[in-house]
């Protein structure tokens, strides 16, 4: 017998999907206020390049956050909430006073990178599971997020 969420999705499967997506919630909490910490501290001679870069991604962060949380909560899951939660939950470490762009751009780029291999992993279970809604939140995320390290590996060079 089939147990069912209410948009057709087997629960199990969307509980282990969700579980995983709230990961990565939490990971992209830490990378967005990385971030905004980034934004706010920067200095030196890519003051100006670096400080629009960050408040760009930010707000590219804080989209992907609330449709991550709305995905969750779509297939009849619970979204992390808490900061102790994101603490706990994440890969990606907070990075404090930071003010040097070559070093803010190189911590950005190890988030990423954290985020992509997440994203890979969600993305295949997801897949595994029928779960194809799922499946194109992250494809795109991940074509956005590739493009992105892409950018900053050509800064870093």
């Amino acid at each position: 017998m089939n147990d069912l969420n209410k948009i057709g999705l087997e629960k199990e499967d969307s509980k282990q999907v969700a579980q995983k997506l709230n990961e990565l919630l939490a990971n992209y909490h830490l990378h967005y206020q990385n971030l905004r910490g980034f934004h706010w501290n920067i200095k030196g001679v890519y003051f100006f390049q670096l400080h629009d870069k960050f408040e760009e991604l930010y707000n590219v962060a804080l989209t992907k956050i609330d449709a991550i949380a709305e995905r969750i909560l779509t297939i009849g899951q619970q979204p992390l909430h808490t900061f102790s939660d994101y603490i706990k939950h994440s890969n990606i470490i907070e990075f404090a006073n930071i003010s040097d762009g070559k070093e803010a751009v190189a911590a950005t780029r190890e988030n990423i990178s954290i985020l992509l291999n997440l994203e890979r992993e969600v993305l295949s279970l997801a897949s595994e599971t029928g779960d194809e809604g799922t499946v194109a939140l992250l494809s795109e995320d991940i074509n956005e997020n590739e493009k992105t390290l892409w950018m900053l590996n050509a800064f870093l060079s």
